[in-house]
């Protein structure tokens, strides 16, 4: 990760226009053109708004978190408060098409559109999962910035006009969420390959013996070896399994554990072996899953 002195902080939407000198139209939100700004520098951002960056081409090796990736060309990027994204200052000037637009938390606190928000999972797609556009979405979202961009430009600040902006981006994010709805859909195949290496994870986790160590696998940590974020791990996991990803970890933690009681192992023995701390954790979660105690398996 570069440097904090080299992060570019955007607190409001406007930070951003104002590194790219864009127009600033409105205190709580941006909509830029890129192609009106570009040649532009890059940037490695901190945000402090939501921002979607919907672009035709995209500067390569962009950090998303802690990771490195290229985000393909005619696609959505998603970012939210307490993200750090983009591309570290290089000095270099590049060509980028699309646009970009920002909100503040501010605009949507105590609208109807705050408790969406965690709805919309593309928020936290993990980089090798951006949203990929049709050329009719394409075009029906870039109109929509259009628009909007001419009532921020044409409108003073007023209540009226805040209605209006929440109703543009509402119908942005329900496009996003359109996209990302048909994506989980149309990988239904990659969904299974993810269980499978999911599962394997889980029995290589043991195999290895890094519960001694690290305790029961979390879905974050999953998430994080297969390169996924944990909302869209649990959204594949859900739509392979019609159950949660840390539903899953327990059951194959459950099965472990009945394996090791049915060779011998007593319930103290049986809970260190599967990463617990203390062995009335793992009773209580095996009476969860199977309905019945340790003790209480072992008799039948």
């Amino acid at each position: 990760m570069a440097d904090m002195k080299n992060i570019l902080r955007v607190t409001g939407p406007n930070d951003y226009a104002g590194f790219l000198g864009a127009p600033v139209l409105h205190p709580l939100v941006a909509v830029i053109h890129y192609d009106e700004v570009s040649p532009i520098r890059s940037s490695l951002n901190r945000y402090g708004v939501y921002g979607l960056f919907i672009q035709k081409n995209f500067p390569r090796n962009l950090t998303y978190g802690m990771k490195m990736f290229d985000a393909p060309d005619g696609s959505i990027i998603a970012v939210e408060p307490g993200q750090i994204g983009g591309k570290e200052d290089d000095g270099e000037k590049i060509f980028i098409s699309g646009w970009v637009l920002m909100f503040s938390p501010e605009l949507i606190h105590g609208t109807d559109l705050e408790p969406r928000m965690k709805d919309y999972h593309f928020f936290s797609y993990f980089a090798t999962e951006t949203l990929r556009m049709e050329a009719s979405e394409w075009g029906r979202i870039t109109q929509l910035l259009t628009q909007l961009r001419h009532e921020l430009q044409e409108n003073e600040d007023s209540p009226a006009l805040r209605t209006v902006i929440l109703g543009y981006i509402r119908l942005i994010l329900e496009y996003c969420n359109r996209i990302y709805l048909r994506q989980i859909s149309a990988d239904d195949k990659a969904s299974s390959d993810i269980l499978k290496r999911f599962h394997g994870l889980l029995r290589e986790y043991y195999l290895s013996g890094l519960q001694i160590d690290l305790g029961v696998p979390s879905v974050q940590y999953c998430a994080s070896q297969l390169a996924y974020s944990p909302r869209y791990l649990g959204d594949v996991i859900h739509r392979a399994t019609g159950g949660t990803a840390i539903g899953y970890i327990h059951s194959f933690v459950i099965e472990q554990g009945k394996n090791l009681l049915m060779n011998g192992h007593n319930i103290n023995e049986t809970a260190h072996l599967l990463g617990f701390d203390f062995p009335h954790h793992f009773t209580r979660l095996f009476k969860k899953v199977t309905g019945l105690t340790p003790s209480q398996f072992m008799k039948m």
